[in-house]
Order: structure tokens, then C-alpha cells, then sequence
């Protein structure tokens, strides 16, 4: 996961490029002829000094490596942002960015 975060006048920027294939399970390997299984984020948040300050519920519609991006209030420069995503098949990512 790619993560920049930016404060300016009291209102941080964060932008997120989540690397994840965001697989439908509808899709048909060509070489074997076989349905590809659903792999994709379910949900991605991101926490402000113990607070959710961004909630996405993502499913099949949303494409491969997707790009996200929202604004809050508060945030000041070098403070830390804390991001986690988590998939259909159990898999987590977390990471920790400072505000810049």
C-alpha cells in the first residue's frame, strides 16, 4: 500500500494506491478454463489518534490496485496516520504514515 498524507490549513489530504489484485471470481483463466476465485479488499479504514477518520467497504465492482483518496480535518505535520485493509480470504495490511 502506497500512502502520502499531507496537512495544510488544518485539513489533511491522505491518498492511497492499494496494491491488490480485486479479483470478481468471475473471470476465466485461459489456460485452464477455470473460474479465477473472488480475491478482493472488503474493507479499508484509517485511524487518527485512536479515531476512524475514513471507512471504505469495497467489494468485486472496484478495480485492480485501487486509488483512494479523502480529506479530514485536524492532522498536523508529523503526527502518524494508521491504515488497514482487509480481504475477502483473511488477508490484512497494515501501515503507519506521518503526516507531512
Amino acid at each position: 500500500m502506497k500512502v502520502k498524507a499531507k496537512s495544510k490549513n488544518d485539513i489533511t489530504t491522505v491518498r492511497i494506491l492499494a496494491k491488490h489484485p480485486m479479483e470478481t471470481g468471475r473471470r476465466i483463466d485461459k489456460e485452464t478454463g477455470e473460474k479465477i476465485p473472488a480475491h478482493y479488499i472488503q474493507e479499508l479504514t484509517c485511524e487518527y489518534n485512536g479515531n476512524v477518520v475514513f471507512l471504505a467497504q469495497l467489494s468485486t465492482a472496484v478495480s485492480q490496485n485501487p486509488y483512494l483518496a479523502f480529506s479530514f480535518e485536524g492532522g498536523k505535520k508529523g503526527e502518524t496516520l494508521q491504515l488497514r485493509w482487509n480481504d475477502n480470504i483473511g488477508d490484512v495490511e497494515k501501515t503507519d504514515v506521518k503526516i507531512k
